[in-house]
């Protein structure tokens, strides 16, 4: 499937078991049905969830752990990241998107374009540093000081310029937060997202330096995930909490950047795109990791995934694009 070319108009305990609706209050059951079987059909494919207004729509799973086990949202990570981060400056532990990010981290000037590495430059993949993703990931996990590397990379573009992907930059991100509130990223994931919404977050990889990866192996379940997603739809709230400012959301949704790959708008954290011509924002992660949102529809989607398969855009994750298009073409 060719990678199309979408933009986004800009704009704890465990759970329990959901109310799952008839297929009927879905669109037509004919329409679900498909979408089971599309579903079916996908052998990368672990589990997909659908919520909608307070409800479970769908939820099955096909392989892998099973709806209520952990699994690894990879790159999923950031997209929560990005949630953390606006929450924060909401509770001003952080100033803001443009305070600059060498200061905050405590560290002396670099002399350079380093200086000028900005929250909203890290949150948007611009911050003008060579990659640490693709294949230079495994130097830099390998490396003494994760936040050191990432920082020390070549500057190959103007910080707040151009989209690069990079884990480093949403780890250097990770360090950032912890360091403004004094507790590591396990603590804040549990307090600002877990207990609100009454899902767990288990602990994840560190770095030599005993801080949580900023951006990558973060775990919850698929019905975990969904629910995360079902927050964001509902402007931040879950209920009757507002867990994420409203305002934040709609500034994430704002395209900063471009992936290359896919040709998709990139804000805070959120891929920006349409989903059978509605407009939307999924995370994505390595394996085919998905969190996808419709606020039109109030619609999210949570898909998990063999982690240890890559799922290319022109491949399994071009299956998962026309599994969702067909999800809110039915809704």
């Amino acid at each position: 499937m060719h990678a199309r070319r979408r933009v986004i108009l800009a704009g704890g305990a465990a759970l329990a078991m959901p109310a799952i609706l008839p297929f009927r209050a879905f669109g037509q059951s004919s329409g679900l049905d498909d979408i089971a079987a599309r579903a079916g059909g996908l052998d990368q494919l672990h589990a997909l969830v659908i919520r909608r207004n307070g409800a479970t729509l769908f939820e099955r799973a096909y392989a892998g752990p099973g709806l209520d086990a952990p699994a690894n949202v990879k790159s999923v990570s950031k997209t929560l990241l990005a949630l953390l981060t606006g929450i924060a400056i909401d509770r001003g532990a952080l100033p803001g998107t443009e305070a600059r990010v060498l200061p905050l981290l405590g560290r002396s000037p670099a002399g350079d374009a380093r200086d000028a590495i900005t929250v909203g430059d890290l949150l948007s993949m611009r911050a003008g540093l060579a990659s640490t993703s693709g294949a230079d990931y495994g130097a830099w996990v390998a490396s003494a000081d994760w936040v050191e590397h990432a920082l020390t990379r070549e500057l190959v573009a103007e910080p707040g310029g151009r989209y690069i992907y990079s884990t480093g930059g949403w780890h250097v991100l990770g360090a950032v937060l912890a360091k403004a509130t004094g507790r590591d990223l396990l603590d804040l994931a549990r307090d600002w997202l877990g207990r609100p919404l009454g899902i767990a977050i288990p602990p994840w990889e560190r770095d030599p330096q005993g801080r949580y990866m900023g951006g990558n192996q973060m775990a919850l379940t698929p019905r975990a995930l969904a629910r995360v997603g079902e927050m964001v739809v509902n402007g931040g709230r879950w209920d009757g909490t507002q867990v994420v400012p409203a305002d934040w959301i709609e500034r994430s949704w704002e395209s900063r950047g471009r992936s290359r790959w896919t040709g998709d708008g990139y804000g805070y954290g959120w891929f920006l795109t349409s989903f059978a011509g509605r407009r939307a924002a999924y995370g994505r992660g390595y394996g085919g990791q998905v969190l996808a949102v419709v606020p039109d529809l109030d619609l999210a989607i949570a898909i998990t995934s063999d982690p240890l398969r890559p799922a290319r855009s022109q491949g399994y994750f071009g299956d998962l694009q026309a599994l969702m298009d067909a999800v809110v073409a039915t809704a």
